[in-house]
């Protein structure tokens, strides 16, 4: 686990964690996002959260990565390696009482620069189609969507999106 001071992560007081998947502080993160999407899409996410091992987001291929203020997780997410040049984000994630400061923003633009220093050459993720607020996010981020905006987001599915590095 490597802690690395970051004013640019929005607080004076903020760093930013690489870290494992069995780091308790980590935990929270994971719990609070199967809750979230058990409620938004009426069955237990929690198994779904579990199935990539957690081998997958370690060095060299992926990463997890917290944003810490005042010791606690603030956001986090993480990548894995998609294909010999692309990583996937996974677990995009900010603490309900710090929404709408912008952090998932940066752990994203976080993750990318990781990921292209890392020799990835290009993003992609899938996220929800009952998450609007992540299909803005990612919008908003430069990241090209693989599907037809004008349709019906639960009549495709999981949202594709991918992103030059």
């Amino acid at each position: 686990m490597t802690a690395v001071p970051s004013a640019a992560a929005g607080s004076p007081d903020a760093t930013w964690l690489r870290t494992v998947v069995s780091d308790p502080l980590v935990a929270p993160m994971l719990r609070q996002l199967g809750d979230e999407y058990s409620t938004r899409y009426g069955k237990d996410a929690h198994a779904e959260m579990a199935r990539y091992p957690s081998e997958e987001f370690e060095p060299p291929d992926g990463v997890l990565l917290l944003l810490l203020e005042a010791g606690a997780g603030v956001a986090g997410g993480a990548y894995r390696r998609y294909d010999g040049t692309t990583a996937e984000l996974k677990r995009i994630w900010t603490h309900p009482a710090h929404r709408r400061r912008g952090l998932a923003r940066r752990v994203v633009a976080e993750l990318e620069r990781i990921a292209a220093a890392s020799g990835y050459r290009s993003v992609y993720l899938t996220t929800g189609p009952r998450q609007p607020e992540a299909r803005a996010l990612y919008l908003a981020a430069g990241y090209r969507p693989l599907f037809d905006l004008s349709a019906d987001p639960e009549t495709i599915g999981p949202l594709p999106f991918r992103k030059d590095l």
